[in-house]
């Protein structure tokens, strides 16, 4: 299972970094191949950390992972040549991977996989009504 498209990657770094990283040919064209690999690799290495915490392949992919996956196969396209900033998103994304293999953080997903539903509602109450017909007016 692949947590992220290169539709994901494209809307969150732009069309023009992609180009960059994967026209090797000067087609002019994102070459979804490269971009692949790459998601690919990142899905595997977050599989390895989820292995420990919940059943592969995931029936749902939580929302959480599709920013992780980005920014991991993003590093891997830019290989060695990778800047500061772009490292150290990578770093972020692996030390978040490492707190939901811990069981730190959770991604919303039972042991079986299936996405949890919240039981965090917000919740109203009214202490009735200060202003009515039968109550009188403001003036």
């Amino acid at each position: 299972m692949r947590y992220a498209e290169t539709s994901d990657l494209i809307l969150r770094y732009g069309e023009q970094e992609l180009l960059r990283l994967t026209d090797l040919t000067g087609s002019g064209v994102v070459d979804s191949a490269w971009c692949n690999v790459a998601l690919d690799d990142a899905s595997a290495l977050i599989d390895g950390y989820l292995a420990g915490r919940y059943p592969l392949p995931l029936l749902h992919v939580p929302t959480a992972l599709v920013p992780i996956c980005c920014d991991i196969a993003r590093h891997r396209l830019y290989g060695e040549q990778a800047p500061e900033q772009i490292a150290k998103r990578n770093e972020a994304a692996l030390a978040f991977l490492k707190s939901v293999g811990k069981g730190e953080l959770a991604l919303g997903l039972a042991v079986d996989g299936e996405t949890l539903e919240s039981q965090n509602l917000a919740q109203l109450q009214s202490d009735g009504r200060v202003f009515g017909r039968d109550k009188g007016g403001f003036i």
